[in-house]
């Protein structure tokens, strides 16, 4: 099954990331999320767009195998570096009103499926832009620090592992859907202009408290189910996939120049790109396993873990 397979390619790539925190000897007293579906565990839910996973399949390896708005079958990556940590299980979304601070106060995810760098991404589905997202971050530090004090929340939030998983959404849901972007910008240009906003982004999030980033790239785009399934021959397009190498490099060059540039930060990028290709490419290297078929309709989970 494809997604499962998926999920255990990103928990290796997170895994690379507790490596080198842990490896640094870090305090990680909490895991503090943004990005799309790839760590949304269902602030969707609480937003009226169709970019949902609150039913069936979804969530059946989940506690009770329900469905929480997660777009996988069980948990995400960013829930298993929680439970690597000592913490929670699982990190829950900022508006799912079953959680409150004392929740929060361990971990939290401010993600929304379908969302981008680019806030035309966003409207694309009507989900959360990012800047949204941060505007939500400052809503919970108030919250932390009246609830642990102003000492304990500083301490918390400085110490923090922050995780930020987006991008493919700007490509596959919006510069290569919506005709307004390729009007204004060539492939290599609108890479340039995503850098720029996830350089505003991690320069603002850093200003506001965060110390040790986590940076995710693309996948192998190109190889998601949909467009698998949109390809005659059936097969990865790799138009798609050289994009995603291509920004993913820029991606890399930005953590190098940012880490230089600020003092005290700790910016890791995490590659996905290799990993999922060779299991894709190679999943017998990963023990039996029933392929299904690609699917034709869009659920918009397209590889459970990077959409």
């Amino acid at each position: 099954m494809e997604s499962s397979h998926t999920l255990l390619a990103a928990v290796l790539l997170w895994l690379h990331i507790l490596i080198l925190i842990v490896t640094a000897r870090a305090k990680v007293p909490a895991i503090i999320v943004f990005g799309d579906s790839s760590v949304d565990a269902g602030n969707n839910n609480q937003v009226p767009t169709i970019a949902r996973s609150n039913f069936r399949p979804y969530g059946r390896d989940f506690y009770g195998g329900k469905p929480t708005g997660r777009f996988c079958n069980g948990r995400l990556a960013t829930d298993f570096i929680s439970e690597a940590f000592g913490l929670r299980p699982f990190v829950p979304a900022y508006l799912d009103p079953a959680y409150n601070i004392s929740d929060f106060a361990v971990g939290v995810t401010f993600a929304s499926a379908g969302t981008g760098y680019d806030n035309a991404t966003s409207d694309v589905l009507g989900v959360i832009p990012l800047w949204r997202e941060l505007e939500y971050y400052k809503d919970y530090q108030k919250r932390l620090r009246a609830y642990l004090g102003d000492g304990k929340a500083i301490d918390t939030l400085t110490n923090a592992l922050y995780i930020i998983s987006i991008g493919t959404n700007d490509f596959l849901e919006n510069y290569y859907v919506v005709p307004q972007r390729r009007t204004q910008y060539t492939i290599d240009a609108y890479q340039e202009f995503l850098i720029g906003i996830a350089r505003n982004f991690i320069v603002d999030l850093h200003s506001l408290g965060a110390h040790k980033i986590s940076l995710a790239g693309l996948p192998p785009m190109g190889c998601m189910p949909l467009e698998r399934a949109e390809n005659l021959a059936n097969a990865c397009m790799e138009t798609y996939n050289t994009v995603a190498m291509s920004f993913n490099a820029k991606l890399s060059d930005l953590v190098m120049k940012l880490n230089k540039e600020i003092p005290g930060l700790q910016l890791v990028f995490s590659n996905p790109f290799s990993v999922l290709l060779q299991m894709i490419t190679n999943p017998s290297l990963y023990g039996p396993f029933v392929i299904e078929p690609v699917p034709s309709i869009k659920t918009y989970d397209q590889l459970s873990l990077v959409a």
